[in-house]
């Protein structure tokens, strides 16, 4: 099994301090690498930042992956929310291009993995192909091969509605789902692009409760693999050490 290198390579996507992330390679591998992109939760707010998600980039690197683990503006900073925070991990996705060849990098074979919000940003990512022209992240660069949200918060609307979060999903996008539809719409998880989904979630969570997890489509939700992890509450889907992780780890090798 590779071995991780000594620490992560910080690597801007952007001018502002939030558009970065931190490329984490495993030792003695010469490519090509396979490659994770994580992206972390926290409800979308500004308060929680991308070292929630070191613990699974080390594991990943240890398991011979790239980890590029994503930082973005979140609401409560300048461009945060919607659509900023979307722009943001669309452009952070699509940097990988710039430096695939410099760090023997795989674009073909890449995964999105976010936990909780940022679960709904990875899922969200996967069906970038299908936006309509001038959406926020339109017309991706990176095409994932599966994208997987731990715990994630899938249905904005419900989301909106039942306050999720203290109000959480309203905050990031900008107001309610009577207000601006047409937002909700746009930064909804989507299967229109044909990159599969996946959602391993814990019994236990009841921080983004099952309900949420899913499209409120019933058609849509039948297309997202679903993997229940008896026992398991919301911060053990990033404990590297857990089976909710363990869980993460088979779907990428599948």
């Amino acid at each position: 099994m590779p071995s991780a290198q000594s620490g992560p390579q910080t690597i801007a996507y952007g001018d502002d301090p939030s558009q970065f992330g931190q490329l984490w390679l495993p030792a003695g591998t010469s490519g090509p690498i396979p490659v994770v992109v994580l992206i972390h939760g926290g409800f979308w707010r500004a308060q929680y930042p991308l070292d929630l998600m070191n613990g699974l980039a080390r594991d990943l690197a240890h398991r011979g992956y790239a980890a590029w683990n994503l930082e973005y503006r979140r609401v409560g900073q300048l461009g945060g929310g919607y659509p900023g925070t979307l722009d943001d991990v669309a452009a952070g996705i699509d940097a990988l291009a710039g430096f695939a060849d410099v760090d023997a990098l795989d674009l073909g074979d890449v995964v999105l993995v976010g936990h909780s919000a940022g679960g709904h940003l990875a899922l969200w990512a996967a069906g970038r192909a299908a936006l309509p022209s001038g959406a926020p992240g339109a017309s991706p660069i990176v095409v994932p091969r599966l994208a997987i949200g731990q715990g994630p918060v899938v249905d904005l609307v419900a989301g909106d509605r039942l306050g999720l979060g203290g109000g959480a999903v309203t905050d990031f996008i900008g107001g309610t789902a009577e207000q601006f539809p047409d937002r909700y719409a746009a930064a909804s998880p989507s299967t229109a692009a044909g990159v599969p989904l996946a959602v391993v979630r814990g019994t236990d969570d009841d921080i983004v409760p099952a309900p949420f997890t899913l499209p409120s489509d019933p058609s849509a939700a039948a297309r997202v693999t679903v993997v229940d992890v008896e026992g398991a509450d919301h911060f053990d889907l990033i404990d590297p050490t857990s089976s909710a992780w363990q869980a993460v780890i088979t779907l990428l090798s599948k």
